[in-house]
């Protein structure tokens, strides 16, 4: 560990990925890996509060995901719905604040009123869950950067002001599971000094237990922010 620099991550953010495979390696419909992923995500939020983490951010459906066939998208979609519902009045309860990354505002009307009212009840959580949703970084950037132009200085300062993470703290880890090394047009920006732990688990197989092996992994590392 660097001099100073605190070996906590405040910030980690999940790829959350292999619901399919998870599937098909058991000759399951993928619609039941996708089921078992959202319970993978309800057992890793449970855990937050034994861990140091402020916020957690979570991949659920990026902006190229609205290529998959329809029948899946739709699977997905009623998933969030389903998992919102049921799970609010547990935000509620342990103190979790829900925020949205991502153009969500264009999903179906019904999930907008459905994450709006939960963003509102939820709005004086003490850690938060951040949930990309119809979210796309190079989009994210662009926008931010378009922004930045309309107030007439484009800096990576004022880039930063308009991300969607902005009042977020700095990310520290990024995880991604399956296998897969690669970070799908997720927190390009936001990575550029983050660790990164790629597992081979996939995310449906993903416990509490690998989160805490990667914190503590993440712990031994030396971060030096391009400094020696």
């Amino acid at each position: 560990m660097a001099d100073g620099v605190a070996a906590q991550a405040r910030h980690v953010a999940v790829i959350m990925d292999g619901n399919g495979r998870w599937a098909k390696r058991r000759h399951l419909p993928r619609a039941l890996g996708h089921q078992r992923g959202v319970e993978a995500v309800r057992t890793l939020v449970r855990s937050l509060s034994e861990t140091g983490i402020e916020c957690l951010t979570l991949y659920a459906f990026s902006s190229e995901n609205w290529k998959r066939p329809g029948e899946e998208v739709d699977d997905l979609m009623n998933l969030m719905r389903k998992f919102v519902k049921s799970d609010l009045p547990e935000f509620i309860a342990n103190d979790v604040k829900l925020k949205i990354i991502g153009d969500w505002q264009g999903l179906a009307p019904d999930i907008v009123e459905m994450l709006e009212d939960a963003l509102e009840k939820t709005s004086g959580g003490a850690r938060t869950l951040a949930v990309a949703l119809n979210y796309g970084s190079q989009q994210e950037i662009a926008r931010a950067a378009g922004k930045a132009a309309a107030e007439g200085q484009i800096t990576a300062e004022t880039i930063a002001k308009h991300l969607d993470t902005a009042d977020l703290p700095p990310l520290d880890l990024l995880i991604r599971t399956s296998g897969e090394v690669r970070l799908s047009n997720f927190l390009l920006w936001q990575a550029a000094y983050a660790e990164m732990i790629f597992v081979d688990t996939l995310w449906p197989d993903f416990t509490p237990e690998h989160l805490r092996n990667a914190l503590d992994e993440f712990a031994r590392r030396e971060r030096r922010y391009g400094g020696r």
